[in-house]
């Protein structure tokens, strides 16, 4: 159980960095704009899937960590 464990963490791990690294980089901060706010902007398409992948990844990394802490 605790080899399944361990063998999960690390793919879990290696594919949160992946999903991380292909993110979009550039967002750019607008100061042109000084109405008092910035404007909201949606995530679309692959930002989007890879925006929900990190979040679904993250909270699969974080369960397997705890269940192996617990196990061992």
């Amino acid at each position: 159980m605790i080899e399944i464990l361990q063998v999960s963490e690390v793919f879990i791990g290696i594919l949160l960095i992946a999903v991380i690294l292909i993110q979009n980089k550039s967002v750019a901060l607008n100061l042109t704009s000084m109405s008092g706010g910035m404007n909201e902007t949606t995530k679309r398409g692959a930002e989007k899937v890879l925006h929900n992948a990190t979040i679904v990844l993250s909270a699969l990394f974080i369960f397997n960590s705890l269940a192996l802490f617990l196990v061992s």
